[in-house]
């Protein structure tokens, strides 16, 4: 994947906000709360980092490719970077960018889901 179809995937999942930060980083959010990055810790191959559920961190952070997030990680979050190859395959790194904005939407508050229409 690279980070024009990274943005654009992540601009198609439902009330996200894109910002460039931490050093020029593509950031995605829902709710004002970081799901996604892309960039940070530049170099040849496209990172990606987003937020995992326990077990898939326990699963994903022993994989080729992939590693507990630089900073997140170490502050006990269970956050997740692609940076290398093998890594996850475009449709697999797809299925875990729209986990990781389930996850964050989820741990909003009930109202700001409502008024953003992500509840009913």
């Amino acid at each position: 994947m690279t980070y024009d179809e990274f943005n654009a995937f992540c601009a198609s999942l439902p009330v996200t906000t894109h910002v460039v930060q931490w050093g020029g980083s593509d950031v995605w959010k829902v709710g004002g709360k970081v799901f996604a990055i892309g960039g940070w810790d530049g170099g040849g191959e496209p990172r990606f980092t987003f937020k995992v559920s326990e077990i898939a961190y326990e699963f994903l952070k022993e994989q080729p490719g992939l590693r507990p997030a630089p900073y997140l990680a170490s502050r006990g979050m269970k956050w997740i970077q692609h940076y290398d190859r093998p890594g996850l395959a475009a449709d697999d790194l797809r299925d875990y960018l729209r986990e990781s904005h389930r996850i964050v939407a989820g741990g909003l508050t009930r109202k700001l889901r409502r008024e953003l229409g992500l509840e009913a």
